[in-house]
């Protein structure tokens, strides 16, 4: 058995029942097979056994009042998984279905999206299986404080500066940031995604949509096509799918799709940007009443958005929502490229046949690392005590993407897979990390 395959067979052994995390590290560790083959310093020092082994794992109980008196209790979760390049970075995840393995494989691509956006932080992730939808304002601030009361002995500003992820916005970002002053009695960039009168950055909420477009769009350039006149598909409606639908949409395309946890929606002639945003980030509302109010639009409970004709696919909702099925009829329906803007949204088996169909297929740790780049500039502000404008972020951000695309492309290319943006991503992001490790020596 080659190095590639003990490394493989030792994770499931020593993680069983974990298996986002296992199809992550299979998923990287595969696409590494030349790059361990050609440099054998990795397999002398036993690297991808450091790798794959997070730094520090913490799990901690979050003590907590409901509206009603009741003392509730979940679980919490931070997962350092490596700091060779920097500070551990990764977001909060507050949704009923965070387990000890959905937080490690999150942080395990963590490593890999961070490296590959230039900028010194490390991997790591967190968050509880607390669901925030509701609950009251009172509800989730109790929340969020137990949680950083826990928490907060474990990241600062040159350790860990966790950020948001789903479940986790402006609004409990605001609880949490004021628990740890108060705790600490510091006022640093400990978390990123603050508000705009606190810390934050400006265009930090619309970053990983923006970031996904501008990848996709120099993935897709390079092979002669163009956003201008195209027609995209999107899943989900949280703050990744309504900024790269409205990107997209800036850029000439028809967005037809978006979809929540209840159903999805298709409109042939271009969703309506102004009202959908509204919808979701006002009114909190659900899609099935943008389908009352919109009469053109044709609503479903049943299936999937990948079902419809596209010439863009951009998965922006949740892991593992894009099937063989799916990829399927996106490649009958005339398809010619993938973007993912979730974590992992598609299978294993969807990427292999969109892959052997000849699409173009950009994976999350590339295409979504917006939004942690621009969490690292918002880091930069807070240490420099200055704000930019949001034009300086956005041309940071986007010169952050143009450069990754270049690097993924570049690192397929030196390995004999060119146009294999999988194997790219995962090569160009392990070596900084790798190379940083062996530096630092046996730690």
């Amino acid at each position: 058995m080659n190095y590639v395959d003990c490394i493989l067979a030792e994770t499931a052994a020593k993680n069983p029942n974990q298996p986002e995390f296992i199809q992550a590290v299979t998923e990287v560790l595969d696409s590494l097979r030349p790059v361990i083959d050609a440099e054998p310093q990795y397999e002398k020092n036993n690297l991808l056994a450091r790798l794959v082994e997070p730094e520090r794992s913490i799990i901690f109980r979050v003590p907590w009042v409901d509206d009603k008196g009741n003392v509730q209790v979940n679980k919490g979760y931070r997962v350092q998984f490596n700091s060779a390049i920097g500070p551990y970075k990764g977001g909060l995840r507050f949704h009923p279905s965070v387990n000890l393995s959905v937080i490690k494989f999150l942080g395990f691509e963590q490593i890999f999206k961070n490296s590959l956006s230039g900028m010194p932080i490390g991997g790591g992730k967190g968050g509880s299986d607390f669901e925030p939808k509701g609950k009251s304002d009172r509800e989730v601030m109790a929340f969020c404080q137990s949680f950083i009361t826990e928490l907060y002995k474990y990241i600062g500003a040159y350790t860990d500066v966790p950020a948001g992820d789903i479940g986790v916005g402006a609004r409990e970002i605001g609880y949490m940031y004021g628990q740890y002053k108060r705790i600490t009695g510091r006022y640093e960039g400990v978390l990123t995604g603050k508000g705009l009168t606190y810390g934050g950055s400006l265009v930090r909420k619309q970053a990983t949509g923006y970031g996904l477009v501008y990848l996709c769009r120099e993935m897709i350039e390079a092979k002669g096509h163009s956003f201008e006149g195209a027609k995209v598909a999107v899943s989900g409606s949280g703050n990744v799918a309504l900024y790269a639908i409205e990107k997209a949409i800036q850029l000439g395309a028809t967005v037809v799709t978006a979809s929540d946890s209840n159903g999805w929606i298709y409109e042939k002639d271009g969703v309506d940007f102004e009202y959908l945003k509204d919808l979701k980030e006002v009114k909190r509302g659900r899609l099935f009443e943008y389908a009352e109010d919109h009469p053109s639009c044709v609503y479903s409970t049943t299936g999937r958005v990948w079902s419809v004709k596209c010439d863009i696919a951009l998965p922006c909702a949740t892991q593992n929502e894009l099937h063989e099925d799916d990829a399927r009829a996106l490649i009958a329906n005339g398809c010619y490229a993938v973007a993912e803007g979730a974590n992992m949204p598609s299978t294993p088996e969807a990427v292999e046949l969109l892959q052997k169909a000849g699409l173009l297929f950009a994976p999350g740790k590339a295409a979504n690392a917006g939004g942690v780049s621009t969490s690292a500039l918002e880091m930069t502000q807070n240490s420099q005590r200055l704000s930019w404008s949001a034009e300086e972020v956005d041309e940071k951000l986007h010169s952050i993407m143009v450069n990754i695309y270049k690097s993924i492309s570049e690192a397929a290319e030196a390995y004999g897979m060119k146009d294999n943006f999988v194997v790219g991503a995962n090569i160009a992001g392990f070596k900084k990390v790798a190379d940083a490790m062996l530096a630092q020596g046996i730690v």
